[in-house]
């Protein structure tokens, strides 16, 4: 089951290099003082690297089998989720606002509009399963 959650978890990473790369691409890191709900650059920056620093402790994990590290890097992926699920929310919820109003595509549109729905909706899925399969290993499920 190690195995499994280290290629959801990269498969995740890699729904996730998609969409920091749009956000970037698309003026992401300049939201930092423009007004609005707005992905901002400590959110997405720190879901990365603490999801980048749990990628790397399982990676670890799955070489060396200490338990602890498997609870270490379930609790960040915990945090991990938090956050995502707080941009999920302020993408969806700018998302549906838009559509109401049939917003045109400007300068000023966030970053994360231009986000693919369906890279959005893969990421969460295969993160929610890497998840579910972190816990099940760290708990001993299956081994």
């Amino acid at each position: 089951m190690k195995w499994a959650a280290l290629i959801t978890w990269v498969l995740t990473a890699g729904g996730g290099f998609v969409l920091l790369a749009i956000w970037l691409s698309r003026g992401g890191m300049r939201q930092q003082e423009e007004r609005g709900n707005r992905i901002r650059p400590p959110l997405i920056m720190s879901h990365f690297l603490l999801a980048a620093a749990g990628l790397v402790l399982w990676i670890i994990y799955v070489a060396d089998s200490k338990k602890a590290l498997a609870w270490i890097a379930f609790a960040a992926l915990l945090v991990v989720a938090l956050l995502g699920f707080t941009m999920f929310a302020i993408w969806l919820r700018r998302r549906r606002a838009r559509g109401a109003v049939s917003e045109a595509v400007t300068p000023s549109t966030p970053a994360e509009q231009h986000f693919p729905v369906a890279v959005v909706g893969l990421h969460g899925l295969l993160a929610a399963t890497t998840l579910v399969l972190v816990l099940l290993t760290a708990a001993g499920v299956g081994s």
